[in-house]
Formats: C-alpha cells, sequence, structure tokens
C-alpha cells in the first residue's frame, strides 16, 4: 500500500519517484531481497524514474559524520539494547529510550573513525516543531521522549536515521510519503537536518493495514503474506483493485492499472483510519 501511495502522489503531481534499496544493513538487504522486491513493484504495475543502492551513498554518509563530529555532537556508545530496555523508559515510538548514559564521553584521539562502539548524535534539547502535510503533530523534544539516535553501529554500518536524511537531501527529494507507522521518525529526522544544514521536506503519513491479532503493522517480517503468496490469488491489476477499494479510492475492487487511478486522486479520497486484514488463503479481508 505504501508504495501504491507514494507512486500515485508523485504521478498525480508530475513528478518523479525515486526507488530507494536501503542496503546499508548487509544482514537484512541482500540482492536477492532487493531484486524481490523489484519484481513485486513491477507486478503491481508499478514504475520508477531512478533508482540508487544506498550502500552507494558511504561517501556522503561518512561526510555526514564528519560534519557531526566537528560540531562536537558525536558521542561513543557502549550501551546494549538490553541494558536500555532494563532502565525501563519508552520512548514516542514505544521502544525503549536511550536514556543518554553515555552522553558526556568523548571521541577518541583518532576521531569517530577511530571509535569501536556505536556512534550516537548529541541532539539539541527542546521542542522540535513539525507537522506533516494533512496537519499531523510530529513535534517532539526528541533527546528526552525518544533519545539521540545512533547514527553509526558498532560494526561500522551507517545506521537509518542519518543514511535517509542525507540521502533525501542528496537526491533532492522534496516530498516524503510513507505510513504513520514511521510519524515518530519525523522530528528526529528534522533535528539532524537542521545540525547538517540541509532542506526539509514535505512529509506526509498514512494509513496502514494491521495485523488481525495484536494490532501489529501488516508486514511480511512479522509472518505476513509476501508478494509471491498473494499472487496465487490475484493479478497484479487484481491486487491493485483491491488496495484502491481498501483506501477509498475505487468504489469497488475490479481490477484496474495504477494508471487508471492517477486522475482522479486526491489525499482527502484517501481513508484516514487503520483497517485490520486477515489473509485466508484466497484472498485479503478486512476485519470487523
Amino acid at each position: 500500500m505504501a508504495a501504491l501511495l507514494a507512486w500515485l502522489d508523485a504521478r498525480s503531481r508530475g513528478a518523479q519517484i525515486l526507488l530507494r534499496l536501503e542496503d546499508v544493513d548487509p544482514t537484512r538487504c541482500t540482492p536477492e531481497s532487493a531484486q524481490d522486491m523489484r519484481e513485486a513493484l513491477a507486478w503491481l504495475g508499478l514504475d520508477w524514474d531512478g533508482e540508487e543502492l544506498q550502500s552507494a551513498n558511504r561517501a556522503h554518509h561518512e561526510a555526514g559524520l564528519e560534519a557531526l563530529a566537528a560540531a562536537g555532537r558525536l558521542y561513543p556508545c557502549t550501551c546494549s539494547r538490553s541494558e536500555i530496555a532494563a532502565a525501563g523508559v519508552r520512548a514516542r515510538d514505544g521502544g525503549w529510550r536511550y536514556t543518554g548514559r553515555c552522553r558526556e564521553r568523548k571521541l577518541p584521539g583518532g576521531g569517530w573513525r577511530a571509535a569501536d562502539a556505536a556512534l550516537r548524535v548529541r541532539l539539541p534539547e527542546g521542542r522540535v516543531e513539525v507537522r506533516d502535510e494533512s496537519g499531523l503533530d510530529l513535534s517532539q523534544d526528541v533527546a528526552a521522549e525518544m533519545g539521540d539516535p545512533v547514527v553509526r553501529r558498532r560494526d561500522g554500518a551507517i545506521a537509518y536515521h542519518l543514511a535517509v536524511v542525507v540521502d533525501d537531501a542528496r537526491a533532492g527529494i522534496a516530498r516524503i510519503v510513507r505510513g504513520r507507522d514511521i510519524a515518530t521518525s519525523s522530528a528526529t529526522h528534522v533535528a539532524l537536518q537542521r545540525l547538517l544544514g540541509l532542506p526539509t521536506p514535505v512529509y506526509r503519513h498514512h494509513f496502514l493495514f494491521l495485523e488481525e491479532a495484536g494490532g501489529g503493522k501488516l508486514a511480511k517480517l512479522h509472518g505476513s503474506v509476501g508478494w509471491k503468496e498473494l499472487s496465487s490469488a490475484y493479478s497484479g491489476a487484481e491486487l491493485c483493485g483491491r488496495l484502491a477499494h481498501l483506501a477509498r479510492l475505487a468504489p469497488g475492487d475490479a481490477p484496474l492499472r495504477p494508471q487508471e487511478l492517477v486522475t482522479s486522486f486526491s489525499w482527502p479520497r484517501v481513508r484516514a483510519a487503520d483497517l485490520a486484514l486477515r489473509w485466508d488463503g484466497i484472498g485479503l479481508a478486512m476485519v470487523k
């Protein structure tokens, strides 16, 4: 659903859309999983104007680390996930907030490259005011509500928050359309953008499909059905029609191609509330 809505937003504006394969974590994104994503999008009928591998942008990510280090914002952190969880302080996103135990530590004499621990950014204190295009209030005192983010992991991988902020600016991304599950990261991204002197894009967050049990986001990561299983029950056009109907972009769920939705697409038509779905092996059904 996220890919379809982002695609419709771009195409209805005559804008370009970028397929970014976020492969900075080699344990989660492999060449095989990247190709699987390309095939899934093409099967659904989506195209894109450019493609990039996030791992190819390492030099730009490291330039961001250099800038943060020069501003005195980077510090090494040796806290494990279990130690952070043991502190028992919840973050805005429902995870565990970093309590700042290592916040006053300094980088080693050799600089951030010589650090054998994770690197965090010492964010400014105070509230970051952010609203997305729909009016959703994304404002947070990030340091207090989420904690300083990791920007380079202990294994040397660039962390999500820094990578996307740097890559959005480098690619000239003006609009970001994504699910509400990532909305709580927006203030962190804006805080990093301000520290690095980067522009802030327009954000738009949309509804989620939820698991039938537990209410979590419907995602393959959580054991939900993948696109190849869906293709056993639907053609690409049939699934597109079903998704469009669930999103309230089509009156019925007749098969259609994404291009057929472009001229009538507008955000006020898109459903606002999250929707729980069930996969019964023959189709996607709403949970009453």
